[in-house]
């Protein structure tokens, strides 16, 4: 079995691939289906997702870390985790996490969406579905690696590497350096360039809050059959 870190999305995945944005992406997508809502619509672009306003569809997302015009939520864990959606359907578009689940599941066999909230569980989840490969895929922030994701996909693999072998690549060895280089995972988010730049606007709550590891039991997991094109439909899995 391999093992495989991109610490940018790349695409030509073939069989389970974990997709992480620890700030904030697939920590909020986690806490969604926790709190009841019954599945995540993650949108190609942000018009895609203004396209399904709607009775029974709430609108989540940022641009700027900031929500959209037009959007009922930010992409904030945070404010997710004080609400109920239990029944709604929620559409998302941000910056750069729901981009990297359209380019995995243009190949991927099983895609999950992964944070520090979820790592355990998901870890689990991809190691019973793979059959040759697990490629941990870091979203990054504006086309550069950061280092929050790139310390939850050490986590992972950590996980991963503690249920049986591995054939690791460089990405992987990498990932498992930074992780086990800090000991605090609130530290590293908050010193990440992105964490700051959320602290900076205000945000500083939703940063703390991603760096619960495995809080949570819940693996959002892309329903290959409930989807269309410019949106990829995650449940509970």
């Amino acid at each position: 079995m391999r093992l495989r870190v991109d610490l940018l999305p790349h695409g030509a995945y073939s069989d389970v691939v974990l997709v992480v944005d620890v700030l904030r992406a697939t920590t909020t997508a986690v806490a969604f289906l926790e709190r009841g809502a019954e599945a995540l619509l993650l949108t190609a672009t942000l018009e895609a997702a203004l396209a399904r306003q709607g009775a029974g569809v709430l609108l989540a997302g940022e641009r700027g870390g900031l929500p959209p015009a037009g959007f009922d939520l930010g992409n904030s864990p945070v404010e997710v985790a004080a609400g109920t959606f239990a029944g709604q359907t929620v559409v998302m578009n941000t910056t750069n996490g729901t981009a990297a689940a359209h380019l995995a599941a243009a190949t991927g066999k099983h895609v999950l969406l992964a944070a520090l909230t979820n790592a355990h569980a998901a870890a689990r989840r991809a190691r019973a579905l793979a059959t040759e490969e697990i490629a941990i895929v870091c979203a990054g922030t504006g086309g550069r690696a950061g280092m929050e994701d790139v310390y939850a996909a050490g986590v992972l693999a950590e996980y991963l590497l503690a249920m049986g072998d591995f054939a690791t690549d460089d990405g992987a060895r990498i990932a498992l350096t930074v992780r086990r280089s800090f000991g605090n995972p609130a530290e590293v988010l908050a010193g990440s360039a992105h964490g700051a730049f959320l602290a900076r606007i205000g945000l500083e709550e939703d940063v703390r809050f991603a760096a619960g590891v495995s809080v949570s039991t819940v693996v959002p997991l892309l329903d290959p059959a409930g989807g269309a094109e410019d949106a990829l439909r995650f449940v509970a899995g």
